[in-house]
């Protein structure tokens, strides 16, 4: 299957001397670091393994037939 591009809302704030990261529409991808580029690189990071786990995490628990998958585009 092809890899699809697609786009989340990243946030981000100052707190300290550190700043804070997370994905709006996904609960969990959150991260921190010391500058904002090391804020959004780790962000990216986190979001990537947080896709691909839940990704292969469904995977194995929907084995069998009957099964379908597709892409399915939505605009919020």
């Amino acid at each position: 299957m092809a890899r699809v591009r697609r786009e989340f809302t990243a946030v981000y704030k100052k707190a300290g001397g550190r700043y804070l990261g997370w994905i709006e529409e996904i609960p969990g991808a959150s991260t921190q670091g010391r500058t904002l580029k090391e804020t959004k690189g780790n962000l990216k990071e986190a979001l990537s393994l947080i896709l691909a786990a839940n990704k292969e995490l469904h995977r194995k628990n929907a084995l069998g037939k009957g099964i379908i998958r597709e892409q399915v585009a939505v605009s919020v």
